[in-house]
């Protein structure tokens, strides 16, 4: 399918419980590409800041915090300074934290390269919410997914509630409405459609069909 000397991107963006995570590892696994997970980043940043104890508006802390780091993806595990942290950034704790750091500027420049970094040969499948505007510009193929605010809480909702969590619907939709607003009227890198990706509306669609219906557009 890819020919052997270009470096291809796939760049997935969306909001919140659109599945782009999920749906980015199947396709990086099918392809053979490398797997960008940007918002597992951020939340190895916010997990390793809450131990730290710092604000998140202490962004001079945050700066030093970033640069001492070491952030690896492994099969598709997260890993922060060498620890597997998969299950640890994501709880809500780290979730509320990391929609509050991600807002400062100077941040999001510093993890520009950091992210840039994942982008090897043959090619790497990211996902998050500026990946195609941002962070690959020139992505081969972008894609945006999105699904209802309703949708998205119920995915959440059940995901957590799987894994044992005590958690309440109403909270986590008013959580992804919040973080929605966040994403999205953020100064920089705001959480937009690219002008030249493809939406995919994800309400009605299981996760083999979004992974389909992608592929489609690939070949």
């Amino acid at each position: 399918m890819f020919a052997k000397e270009k470096i291809y991107t796939i760049s997935i963006d969306g909001p919140a419980g659109s599945g782009k995570g999920t749906v980015a590892k199947i396709l990086s696994e099918q392809l053979g590409l490398h797997y960008l997970d940007s918002g597992a980043i951020y939340r190895m940043i916010a997990l390793a800041a809450l131990h730290a104890n710092l604000a998140s508006n202490s962004i001079k802390s945050l700066l030093v915090l970033i640069k001492k780091q070491q952030i690896e993806f492994k099969k598709n595990r997260a890993y922060l300074n060498g620890t597997d942290v998969t299950d640890k950034i994501r709880t809500e704790q780290v979730s509320k934290f990391t929609s509050k750091i991600a807002v400062h500027r100077p941040i999001r420049t510093l993890m520009l390269n950091i992210q840039r970094n994942f982008l090897k040969p043959p090619g790497l499948v990211a996902e998050g919410r500026d990946m195609a505007t941002v962070v690959f510009p020139n992505s081969t193929i972008k894609i945006y997914l999105n699904a209802t605010q309703k949708e998205r809480a119920n995915r959440r909702y059940k995901q957590l509630i799987t894994k044992g969590n005590n958690v309440n619907l109403a909270d986590l939709t008013h959580e992804i409405e919040l973080r929605d607003k966040r994403d999205s009227e953020r100064q920089s890198s705001p959480l937009k459609v690219a002008a030249d990706a493809h939406v995919i509306e994800t309400d009605n669609l299981s996760i083999e069909q979004t992974v389909e219906t992608i592929m489609k557009l690939i070949e």
